[in-house]
């Protein structure tokens, strides 16, 4: 067992040593050893000054996995709609990494280079990463659903070195590029002009660069309230590392197959399709669909014997409405869900069927899991995401920043700073000062999330503290989608907020004020929900527009969200349908009927 002392700094060699006490300690079978030990794994590793370089493919991947199960399956991956299947070893997946990141070094990507990876999941996006990390380069997942005008923004304010992408993202991606002055290196999973076919690639072996722990390895563009998306660093420990704490919650074991319902492109996909899983050494299971059928997916997981299962709270609404009791789930173990509350007829009707309950956890992509119902919770309570994890310093704060220790208080969500920086936290927004500074305050990282906890000690999420949607397991941030409104003729103002929704927990709903000369009508909503699914990705769509004369403000001039988002609770509450109120849902079916 490796000795961890607060103060010393570790060798190099010693993470390896570090990796194998908690891969150990994470799978005892005794949950109640599992929980004493981990605590006092965290406590000393909390502490602990980490060595200055670290490449977790080659220390750890390599240097345990590959080294000592090279032969075991490391990833399954099926094509739901083809009923394609490959599986690759931990050695496959090194040659196949090592070929891309050669051929990416041959031509001219180094360290520090930003690589966009616009996959669906199929198994190059797993070896993209890979090289990446293992090349020192900066990873920046790309959803498919990207439109132009997204890709656009992103490539100005973080230009490409290279691209990997599938052919149908290609296509955006080069239209994206004609309005920019970059020219990356572009590989394309399938054949297009200007493109570099992946089949194509020819590289041998390949050495891991040198990173220093504080390398940022992982961009992420995520949505805020105000402005375009911000970029969210991570380094080449606070997700390699950090997620240690999301391999715990999760209560994942090397002799497990593991699934994750998440799409690449989203930092979920890097938390439990790739990290938590590979620290552990266990087997992922990669499924790839066009159209998310639910029975499909859950005849998947019956039939390839799934231990450890990961989905989004809009996954686990669909599911409730699937015959439960057809499939065979008795190879599941450990099921988590995170996002928004689950409610109990939920997490009572899953467990009556499959005998496993879902435990809900807490994180952002600013880090790793922070809270959640880790497997030795004996009792989980529908709705509460549990207890504060051992990586993060979680405390909550009151309006005038003072720490609520009462509980049944709200409160937002801070990681404390003062006694230990966790290594699971983002090291800043890149390239924006600011806003860094405005999370990163008074010696506290602030969530933007509110919650409370009872006297037993359980947490209970409430809300955003500011006015982020949070839409099926997506984040929207109302700037993006009021940019693109006001671009329509029509248009003159428009407020954004997330509407209650009994599937996707909210939905996005636009209040408009049109220009003179215009009037609310079928047509007109029709044309403005159009008009933004050209320029917005589809979840960020409003589903509901409602015509307004005006929208409430502050004195100065600042749009009230929270007085929009309250009249909408209330209207949704008592069913109550605007006069002017459009859902894209009806007019789509009507118009298709004509």
């Amino acid at each position: 067992m490796l000795t961890l002392v607060g103060g010393d700094r570790l060798k190099e060699e010693s993470m390896i040593s570090l990796y194998k006490e908690f891969i150990n300690i994470n799978n005892l079978e005794d949950k109640k050893k599992r929980k004493e030990e981990l605590k006092k794994f965290f406590d000393k590793l909390n502490k602990t000054n980490l060595p200055e370089n670290f490449n977790w493919v080659t220390d750890v991947f390599e240097g345990i996995h590959v080294k000592e199960r090279g032969e075991k399956k490391a990833l399954i991956w099926y094509d739901m709609d083809l009923d394609v299947r490959k599986e690759f070893c931990y050695k496959d997946l090194k040659k196949e990494y090592d070929k891309l990141l050669s051929f990416l070094r041959d031509n001219g990507i180094k360290k520090g280079n930003g690589l966009y990876i616009m996959l669906p999941t199929i198994p190059e996006t797993w070896i993209s990463i890979f090289a990446s990390l293992k090349g020192g380069f900066v990873a920046v997942p790309t959803a498919t659903t990207m439109v132009e005008r997204e890709l656009e923004y992103r490539f100005n304010v973080y230009p490409p070195n290279a691209i990997i992408a599938d052919e149908s993202s290609a296509k955006v991606i080069d239209r994206a590029l004609e309005k920019s002055k970059e020219n990356p290196l572009k590989i394309v999973v399938g054949e297009r002009n200007g493109w570099i076919s992946y089949e194509d690639i020819d590289g041998g072996k390949a050495e891991g660069e040198k990173t220093k722990i504080n390398d940022i390895v992982f961009n992420f563009f995520t949505s805020g309230t105000t402005g375009l998306p911000k970029m969210v660093g991570h380094t080449a420990i606070s997700y390699p590392l950090g997620h240690l704490s999301t391999a715990y919650m999760i209560g994942i074991n090397t002799d497990d197959i593991h699934t994750n319902l998440s799409a690449p492109g989203w930092a979920k996909f890097a938390w439990s399709s790739f990290f938590a899983p590979f620290i552990m050494g266990a087997t992922v299971f990669g499924v790839n669909y066009r159209k998310f059928v639910p029975d499909m997916y859950l005849e998947v997981i019956s039939e390839n014997s799934i231990n450890t299962f990961c989905a989004p709270p809009t996954a686990w609404r669909i599911f409730m409405l699937q015959k439960l009791n057809n499939y065979d789930f008795s190879s599941l173990r450990e099921v988590m869900s995170a996002g928004e509350p689950l409610n109990p007829e939920i997490i009572n009707t899953w467990k009556k069927y499959t005998g496993t309950i879902i435990r809900d956890f807490y994180g952002q992509t600013e880090s790793t899991a922070m809270i959640g119902n880790p497997p030795w919770v004996k009792e989980v309570l529908p709705g509460s995401f549990g207890f504060p994890g051992y990586m993060h310093d979680i405390a909550l704060v009151d309006d005038e920043r003072n720490l609520i220790e009462k509980p049944g208080e709200v409160g937002q969500i801070v990681v404390r700073l003062d006694r230990w920086r966790p290594i699971g936290l983002f090291s800043g927004y890149i390239g924006d000062e600011e806003k860094t500074k405005m999370v990163f305050r008074n010696n506290m990282y602030y969530t933007g999330d509110k919650a409370y906890f009872d006297e037993k000690g359980y947490w209970w999420f409430v809300g955003r503290a500011d006015d982020v949607i949070k839409t099926s397991d997506y984040r929207v941030g109302p700037f993006e989608v009021e940019s693109a409104l006001i671009e329509h003729p029509a248009v003159a103002e428009a407020a954004v907020i997330g509407s209650p929704d009994p599937i996707r927990w909210q939905v996005v709903k636009a209040f408009i004020v049109l220009k003179p000369g215009y009037e609310p009508s079928d047509e007109l909503a029709v044309d403005i929900f159009e008009h933004c699914s050209k320029n917005l990705a589809k979840y960020k769509i409003p589903r509901i527009i409602e015509f307004v004369q005006e929208l409430p403000k502050t004195i100065s001039g600042k749009i009230k969200r929270n007085e929009l988002r309250r009249i909408e609770e209330n209207r949704r509450k008592e069913g109550i349908k605007g006069e002017y109120e459009y859902f894209y849902s009806e007019l789509k079916e009507k118009y298709k009927k004509k």
